[in-house]
């Protein structure tokens, strides 16, 4: 059954205001009584764009929350389910979910969009916009939500059980990997113990194509961005649960995970032991959106602030020891003090010598 903007949309008539060049404004004609229904979903964007005062000290806090800041919160991640998509998909989505959780955002309902083709979304043309200011449906969640990384999932014929992992810079997309699920293990069908939530994961990549071509180290980087986690200042041995393990051989990608079980060895190092938890996922890559050097560049930049200050006078070898350089003054070392031992010590004719003359011989007293 179609959503009542779709209805609006399919009915109105779209009139051309400005012949055809290179900057071309569109305008939607509304039918009667579905205007305001239908221009809400634009409404909500324009609210997110415009400047807003906080009004309350809690809006005041939220505001802040959102604010730059040198030290950049946790990536958080939205895992949107898109207009067609199957039973496979939706489990696999759920299951990210759960692996990323609380860090993490799900959207149950479905989505009506495709990234790669739709470079516009039904809520950004109901309303006079330019083309140069039209959103896609993942910026307009990136910004709701603040999320930075995100994972769509659909299914159709041609492509099916479709994932596409991707990330965002400064709310819009900067890089976009298509990959398609051949086979899935979901958290249910593993009957062993999992690992609580919020657990940070450790990451371990196997194969030389993670290395060698570019297309895979991004996805290296975007699958790093993506599971990592909040950073911590230290680690505790018990708190090291999780591992995912990301294989790449002969054109595909293999993700599993497991929990870590510390057994006893004997000694005070315990016995690691891996046993499989769920999900696993044999994945295949298809498509991609990859950002410009430049770009991907300036989304590297990192604030001066932050940038470690140069020492001077410290140097370091190979092996890591710290070497420092001491500037002081000349020194005269015939004034040095040394250790007084009698083998050292000067005879009156070497004092005397110093002095430039001969001290004259002390006269009796007469008795």
């Amino acid at each position: 059954m179609l959503s009542a903007q779709t209805r609006a949309l399919s009915s109105a008539r779209l009139c051309l205001l400005a012949p055809p060049a290179a900057d071309v404004r569109y305008r939607m004609v509304l039918p009667e009584g579905g205007g305001a229904r239908a221009r809400g979903g634009w409404g909500a964007m324009e609210a997110l764009d415009r400047v807003v005062k906080p009004k309350t000290k809690r809006a005041k806090r939220f505001l802040e929350k959102r604010e730059p800041k040198l030290k950049e919160n946790t990536k958080n991640a939205m895992l949107i389910k898109g207009g067609n998509a199957n039973l496979t998909v939706t489990e696999v989505l759920k299951d990210i979910y759960a692996v990323k959780k609380p860090f993490a955002v799900l959207y149950k309902k479905k989505n009506i969009t495709r990234p790669f083709e739709d470079q516009t979304s039904l809520l950004s043309i109901l309303a006079y916009v330019d083309l140069d200011t039209l959103k896609t449906l993942l910026e307009f969640f990136s910004k709701k939500s603040d999320c930075s990384l995100f994972l769509f999932g659909s299914h159709n014929k041609k492509r099916p059980n479709n994932l596409i992992i991707g990330r965002m810079f400064d709310y819009h997309v900067l890089d976009m990997i298509e990959l398609g699920i051949e086979k899935f293990v979901s958290l249910k069908d593993v009957k062993n113990s999992k690992c609580p939530e919020g657990t940070k994961p450790m990451l371990i990549f196997a194969g030389d194509m993670f290395d060698v071509n570019e297309e895979y180290r991004r996805l290296k980087s975007l699958l790093i961005d993506f599971f990592r986690g909040p950073s911590v200042p230290n680690i505790r041995l018990a708190g090291l649960e999780c591992v995912l393990h990301f294989t790449a051989v002969d054109g595909k990608i293999y993700m599993r995970s497991y929990k870590v079980l510390l057994k006893k060895s004997g000694c005070k190092i315990p016995r690691i032991e891996l046993e499989e938890m769920g999900p696993s996922l044999d994945l295949v890559m298809r498509r991609t959106h990859l950002a410009s050097d430049d770009l991907y560049k300036l989304s590297l930049k990192q604030p001066k602030a932050l940038k470690p200050k140069k020492k001077k006078n410290i140097s370091h070898d190979v092996f890591g020891t710290t070497y420092g350089r001491i500037h002081m003054q000349k020194q005269d070392l015939s004034k040095l003090q040394t250790r007084k031992m009698k083998g050292l010590k000067k005879r009156p004719a070497e004092k005397s010598a110093e002095d430039g003359g001969v001290s004259p011989k002390k006269s009796k007293s007469a008795s």
